[in-house]
């Protein structure tokens, strides 16, 4: 499934247009490498996702074309939420 899909499938993102413009300023990584949107996601990736301040990290535990807002929250688990001062990491 690509990336930008997925991300709005399980809710992390609200729009898929959002999803795109995130992934195409090098602001999300999978499995440790900066993604594109039509990067492919799979089960057991692990996304890193850089929302303003925060660093995000999610484990994808399963892939749907549609899900329901109790199916969407079932599809990824949180790893880490962690803050930043300094944004040179990125």
């Amino acid at each position: 499934m690509r990336l930008d899909k997925f991300l709005k499938v399980s809710r992390i993102i609200k729009r898929r247009p959002l999803a795109k413009t995130m992934s195409d300023d090098g602001r999300i990584e999978v499995n440790g490498r900066v993604a594109k949107a039509g990067t492919n996601v799979e089960v057991g990736d692990e996304l890193k996702i850089r929302f303003g301040k925060r660093i995000v990290t999610y484990k994808v535990l399963d892939l749907k074309e549609h899900a329901k807002k109790e199916e969407a929250e079932q599809m990824i688990e949180l790893l880490n939420d962690e803050k930043i001062e300094d944004d040179s990491e990125w």
